[in-house]
């Protein structure tokens, strides 16, 4: 490994060791950005009945409006991360499109498979961010909490970099969905038992088949998270690539609230660091169609006769 790539990378480990102890200046709680951004906005009022949490079996505090929100951040993450390593010098890379090749426009010695794979992640995060912005009542993406994202710097330069970052985002966003098929199942079941409700962006309650259908989508983004992970370490030749039996929580205990949240391990991505470089979301967005290609499908469609 040349002396820039092991730079990168120490810089990358540093940016997702802060996500197991965030607790510096600027780190607390689930980060200045975010903490600002939601001090300013309604998202828990009225989202739980007045009942002692300690009855309730869904005990992290994240509401509904919570999950779509810190969901909504990463998928905002995820599309900057996946544009810009289309258009950095790491596409140039043979096990991406080849000397001289561009995302496409793949080299003879390139690999056109690899290329697509991230192409089509692209159009996949973008796709869940409009879900799950229309479920927070946004109709922008020039409305989404965060606006720049930031990675190391180098980390859209070469390959080993690029990868091992890929592998660590996802095993955050898997572990974010599990999380969020677990909290949505236990607040459909809340509503059900009349414990507990959670606000709609309109102000009204949603339903507990509502929130059972909330566990099913988190359930369906989350295999295609899983499907990244997977496709990110055939990019690299990391073998076997399908290594786990079952997806994991990579440690993550909760979406919104609390030390071990989805929120807490995107925090350092929020900010500007030391050996970080801000990457631009309305960026990454204008000018995704011209490198995404096509994907298929939507959520699944909601159950009927519950």
């Amino acid at each position: 490994m040349n002396e820039r790539d092991q730079n990168v990378l120490s810089q990358a480990s540093e940016i997702m060791k802060r996500r197991s102890f965030i607790s510096k200046a600027g780190y607390l709680g689930i980060g200045v950005a975010t903490a600002s951004l939601l001090a300013r906005s309604p998202l828990r009022a009225g989202t739980f009945a007045e009942q002692d949490a300690s009855k309730l079996d869904e005990t992290s505090g994240d509401t509904a409006q919570e999950i779509f929100t810190a969901a909504l951040i990463a998928e905002d993450l995820a599309t900057t991360f996946y544009y810009n390593s289309l258009i950095g010098p790491v596409i140039m890379d043979p096990n991406l499109a080849g000397t001289g090749g561009t995302a496409t426009q793949v080299a003879p010695n390139g690999n056109l498979g690899n290329v697509d794979y991230i192409r089509a992640a692209l159009a996949e995060e973008i796709a869940h961010a409009d879900l799950l912005r229309s479920l927070t009542g946004g109709s922008s993406a020039a409305g989404d909490p965060v606006q720049t994202f930031y990675f190391p710097n180098g980390t859209f330069d070469t390959l080993k970099p690029f990868t091992q970052l890929l592998d660590a985002l996802e095993k955050a966003f898997i572990g974010a969905y599990l999380n969020a098929v677990a909290e949505f199942s236990q607040m459909a079941a809340d509503t059900k038992s009349g414990l507990a409700f959670q606000t709609n962006p309109s102000g009204g309650q949603y339903t507990s088949p509502e929130l059972e259908y909330f566990a099913e989508v988190s359930a369906s983004i989350m295999g295609i998270e899983a499907e990244h992970r997977v496709l990110g370490r055939v990019i690299s030749n990391t073998n076997p690539a399908n290594q786990y039996k079952y997806e994991q929580t990579d440690g993550i205990t909760s979406v919104y609230n609390g030390k071990h949240s989805a929120v807490v391990a995107l925090t350092p991505f929020l900010s500007a660091g030391n050996g970080t470089t801000g990457y631009s979301l309305q960026t990454a967005l204008a000018g995704a169609p011209s490198v995404t290609i096509t994907t298929y499908g939507g959520p699944p469609a909601p159950h009927t006769g519950q």
